[in-house]
């Protein structure tokens, strides 16, 4: 029998304080320990959600919002929003609080597409997700237009089909010197 689990069951909200050690030359919060801590958290969530380890197999675009500030305390919160056979999309929200005055800001949120795998490293089936409201519908739908919408762009510029002359107009608009 399939099982099949809730995304609140493995939601995961985790909070750090930022600090100096944490911060790039221009005194912001350095785009890579973010990224780590996002990491981290799709890891546990896709983890409890599939009662397994799991893998990082992509991430989807991560813009940048706002800067994130020394003192600022990053709030983290993960969700599973969609499933296949073995892998789940975990969505990853991050906010940054200003502790002296409440402002909360948010940064940025991305997609992790976390594989489930065993001690063997094979993957491993997931449980299937419950929707039970419309924004679990629209999470779980807009990570299935996500994913076509990737291989559209992956097949519209593969070398062998590639069409040179359809695109040298396009470059005419850009920093760019054609020496073909």
């Amino acid at each position: 029998m399939k099982k099949y689990k809730k995304s609140k069951e493995s939601r995961v909200i985790i909070s750090e304080l930022m600090l100096p050690s944490h911060s790039n030359f221009s005194g912001k919060i350095h785009g890579g320990y973010i990224l780590s801590l996002m990491d981290q958290i799709a890891f546990a969530c896709g983890s409890k959600h599939s009662e397994t380890y799991c893998v990082t197999a992509s991430v989807d675009k991560v813009d940048f919002l706002k800067p994130i500030e020394v003192g600022e305390l990053v709030t983290m919160k993960a969700s599973v929003n969609n499933v296949g056979n073995t892998s789940m999309v975990v969505g990853v929200r991050v906010e940054a609080e200003n502790i002296m005055t409440g402002k909360v800001k948010h940064c940025n949120s991305s997609y992790f597409t976390m594989v489930a795998k065993d001690n063997k490293g094979k993957s491993v089936p997931v449980p299937g997700l419950v929707l039970e409201n419309e924004t679990s519908v629209r999470r779980f739908v807009r990570s299935i237009i996500r994913k076509e919408d990737a291989k559209a762009r992956r097949d519209r510029f593969k070398a062998s089909e590639f069409e040179l002359e359809e695109h040298l107009e396009l470059l005419k608009e850009y920093n760019v010197k054609i020496t073909l």
